[in-house]
């Protein structure tokens, strides 16, 4: 059975970003494209009728060209809430293997204390979701599997794989270095050849795991181990990313629930806020 990709489109710019990976990515592994439009429903009853109308014609025409002129399958819905919850539920309603969305917009403060959409979908959602940042020019080149060696990353390293997203990209796994809480005290106290001594057997236990790493996931990958840096993991990964020219990285989320969920930012929402190239987000209901 072919995969099915879900596509939020708002018709802004930033979601034709989606539109084209989800159908660059749907053409390399003929993969069905479901193009999804949110409508506010918190609104008079005539505006909502008028926003569903003029958005059932665009999307009619977005799917018609895609059929059309580029041989894709292609499907279109309306849904009506709130854009993080709708489009979860329009991935669940359709059976998605992927949610592909297009670059945030943060609105600052309000972003600070609810979280983007993209950040509030991905908590939402069971599924995949992919953000595209970067304005697709074909299949990715390099990609980075950002791992803590946890069953999520691992997941989230298979989701890709399975998805078709990895292609025949160069793949570096990707490992930040995560010393005990002691270590800036370490640092202090040890004598410089000491504390690099400290280093380089912490980066060999690492590499070892990498390997597992690569045995588990079953993806032949460079390995490439950072170490700890002042600026959070988040940036440092896509700094690392985008030093080795990557189209996208790919993190596993942990599923945090209740008031955490909602006051504890994770690596893989910090990897989004800050990102240039495409995000993976794989939650663990993947695992």
């Amino acid at each position: 059975m072919a995969q099915r990709f879900l596509v939020a489109t708002d018709f802004s710019t930033r979601s034709d970003r989606a539109l084209r990976r989800a159908s660059l990515l749907a053409r390399q592994v003929s993969a069905e494209l479901i193009l999804v439009h949110v409508v506010d429903d918190d609104r008079p009853k005539r505006l909502i009728q008028a926003e569903r109308l003029e958005a059932e014609a665009l999307l009619a025409e977005l799917a018609a060209t895609l059929r059309e002129a580029d041989g894709i399958a292609c499907d279109s819905r309306v849904v009506f809430g709130a854009a993080f919850q709708a489009l979860s539920d329009a991935a669940d309603d359709t059976g998605a293997d992927l949610l592909v969305i297009g670059p945030h917009r943060r609105q600052m403060l309000r972003d600070t204390f609810l979280g983007t959409t993209a950040e509030r979908t991905i908590r939402e959602s069971g599924k995949p979701v992919l953000m595209a940042n970067s304005v697709p020019a074909g299949p990715y080149r390099t990609v980075v599997l950002a791992t803590d060696f946890s069953p999520a990353s691992v997941a989230a390293a298979q989701a890709a794989k399975q998805l078709g997203l990895l292609g025949s990209a160069a793949v570096v796994a990707l490992h930040m270095l995560d010393l005990p809480e002691e270590g800036p005290v370490l640092r202090a106290t040890m004598a410089v050849t000491e504390y690099e001594t400290f280093l380089a057997q912490a980066e060999q236990r690492a590499h070892a795991k990498l390997e597992r790493y690569g045995r588990e996931t079953g993806i032949a990958a460079v390995a490439q181990v950072l170490s700890p840096a002042e600026e959070p993991t988040g940036m440092a990964v896509n700094g690392f990313a985008k030093s080795v020219n990557a189209g996208l990285v790919v993190a596993g989320t942990h599923g945090r629930t209740g008031l955490e969920k909602w006051l504890l930012g994770s690596v893989a929402e910090s990897i989004l806020s800050h990102a240039e190239m495409d995000v993976l987000a794989v939650p663990p209901s993947n695992a």
